[in-house]
Parts: C-alpha cells; sequence; structure tokens
C-alpha cells in the first residue's frame, strides 16, 4: 500500500470510529443531533438502533485498521472493507440523506481508487 492509500484508509477508518462514537456513545447531545439533523424525540426513540448502527461503523473502522496492518494481506483486506464503506454509503445515500454518500462513500472510493492505481 502507498503512502497514499495507507493516509486515505486511515482517514476512512478515522472518520468510521468517530461515526461510531456518536451513534453509540453521543447520539442524545444536542451536538449530534444538530450534525445528522434530527429532534430530541426522535434520538430518544432511536437509540437502541443508532447504538446497534454505530456498532457497524466500529467494524468497518476495525477492518480498515486491520488492512493497515495485515501485512501481505493488506490488499485484500482492504478492497474488502472499502468495498463495504462505499456500499453502505451509497445504500445510505439513497436511502436516508444524499450527504451520507458524501460523507462516507466519497472518501472510501478515494481510498479505494488509490489502493486499487497504486499497487
Amino acid at each position: 500500500m502507498n503512502t497514499v492509500a495507507v493516509s486515505l484508509v486511515a482517514l476512512v477508518a478515522c472518520l468510521h470510529a468517530y461515526f461510531m462514537v456518536m451513534e453509540c456513545f453521543l447520539w442524545t447531545r444536542p451536538r449530534t443531533r444538530k450534525t445528522f439533523g434530527l429532534s430530541e424525540e426522535f434520538v430518544r426513540m432511536t437509540k437502541a438502533m443508532a447504538f446497534n448502527q454505530g456498532l457497524y461503523n466500529g467494524f468497518l473502522a476495525a477492518g480498515l485498521v486491520w488492512a493497515l496492518f495485515a501485512g501481505e494481506q493488506r490488499f485484500p483486506v482492504g478492497l474488502f472493507f472499502l468495498s463495504c464503506v462505499v456500499i453502505a454509503g451509497i445504500v445510505g445515500g439513497v436511502t436516508v440523506h444524499k450527504r451520507i454518500f458524501f460523507a462516507q462513500a466519497v472518501p472510501a472510493i478515494a481510498a479505494l481508487l488509490a489502493l486499487v492505481f497504486g499497487r
């Protein structure tokens, strides 16, 4: 993995770790509500769902960190987890809000391109 790919994979991992923290632990906080544009009532009703969603983002972050340290398996591990992020970002952008595509899929697409073309 070249330096650009490593940097972008690390960035995507950090973004997903941040999403995990917001969804699992800060979901009901005013700043998180403002970030996602959600009402206080909605976040109270969806707290368990957000925690579950946060876990998925944590698993994606963990997989991307694994890719950074996977030795000879860096490419296939990175390819798999970045592809998962891209798909999740596309689905979220289509089904929930297009901001998700730009926040999640676009950085992962950049990292995926750097990974593939930097090989």
